[in-house]
């Protein structure tokens, strides 16, 4: 019986291969407000309850004010109302699956573990998170975060 050998083809290596492309090439573009170097465990994020389906940790920057970067989280199974933000923002799943639907898009891509999205100041969408695991993620955005709930 051969060995498998793990190959830069597979499914773990791609992901963290898209994370770290973000991290290299996306995440130093983006200028925030501390100097201070950083590392803080996942256990040791504070989260904040923004709405029943979604949790936040300010990670860098204040979302409340301006230039951010947050650490967010869904329940399995949760769906974010229809709505819009006043400012774009920039995405990557770091775990679990989810879907981002803009409009009427009735087949939106599956989202993994170093999936990349990207939602324009204004656009109309929703935020769904499989029922199989927990989902994490980053994002980050240059003005502060808001949301508005379209009426649907």
């Amino acid at each position: 019986m051969r060995d498998k050998k793990r190959t830069i083809c597979d499914k773990g290596y791609i992901q963290t291969l898209l994370a770290l492309t973000f991290i290299l090439f996306i995440y130093p573009n983006v200028s925030f407000s501390s100097d201070e170097p950083a590392a803080v465990p996942h256990e040791e994020l504070e989260w904040v309850e923004i709405a029943p389906f979604v949790h936040m940790s300010k990670v860098n920057g204040n979302m409340d004010e301006g230039k951010h970067g947050t650490m967010g989280k869904m329940k399995p199974g949760m769906k974010t109302p229809m709505h819009t933000h006043s400012a774009a923002y920039h995405g990557v799943v770091v775990s679990g699956t989810m879907t981002h639907q803009f409009g009427d898009d009735k087949d939106p891509p599956k989202l993994t573990a170093g999936s990349y999205w990207y939602v324009p100041a204004g656009a109309e969408h929703f935020t769904t998170c499989y029922p199989d695991a927990p989902c994490i993620f980053y994002f980050h955005s240059d003005e502060k975060f808001d949301m508005t709930h379209v009426d649907e």
